[in-house]
């Protein structure tokens, strides 16, 4: 099978690893929600020895980033779990959650779905790191966030680029703080997060 591919995953990894390598610093399970093509998880994974980092995603994907696990994933780790957000999460003593262009993929009700595990079924999360971009109080960081938000409603009404103030208001619902946020390549941002 030919393995998915994002040329947008090949150009962030490594400024979200240079992230993720402090915020998870003492992270020792990570899941992952949205591994897409697994090339995220197959890099963390063998960038961050110091953590299991549990892929997951729709059953649509699932079997692209199993492939690539089995192919370039770090010794002995895991294949990808199945999760929805509208579902139950992952059974798992997780201790971080990282995510990748899901907020604007995922319908604002998604989004909410997501925020709701962390406060009961993922409650042993405690850092939280959110990659892509971001409004800043309604308003568009750059022409490009403008187009691409443009286009991705007209794919489906019910996507597009979210504010950074209503993920912050999601996470501090239950108990997390923005650590940070950090500016990242091609108008991203990285939200740390912590509780």
């Amino acid at each position: 099978m030919e393995l998915p591919f994002s040329q947008a995953c090949e150009n962030n990894k490594k400024p979200i690893l240079e992230v993720l390598e402090v915020a998870f610093a003492n992270a020792s399970q990570v899941l992952e929600v949205g591994s897409g093509t697994g090339q995220h998880a197959v890099y963390f994974a063998r960038q961050l020895p110091h953590i299991e980092w549990q892929a997951s995603d729709q059953p649509a994907y699932l079997s692209g980033v199993k492939a690539r696990i089995l192919k370039e994933g770090a010794p002995g780790q895991a294949l990808p779990v199945e999760f929805d957000v509208f579902k139950e999460a992952p059974a798992g003593q997780f201790d971080a959650l990282f995510t990748a262009n899901t907020c604007h993929i995922m319908p604002k009700e998604g989004v909410k779905a997501l925020f709701e595990h962390l406060g009961n079924s993922l409650k042993s999360v405690k850092r939280l790191c959110i990659y892509g971009p971001f409004n800043d109080n309604g308003q568009f960081t750059s022409e490009s966030n403008r187009s691409f938000d443009e286009s991705l409603k007209a794919r489906d009404s019910q996507m597009g680029i979210r504010d950074k103030q209503w993920i912050s208001e999601l996470a501090s619902q239950h108990g997390f703080h923005l650590k940070n946020t950090h500016t990242m390549p091609a108008n991203n941002q990285l939200l740390e997060f912590q509780r």
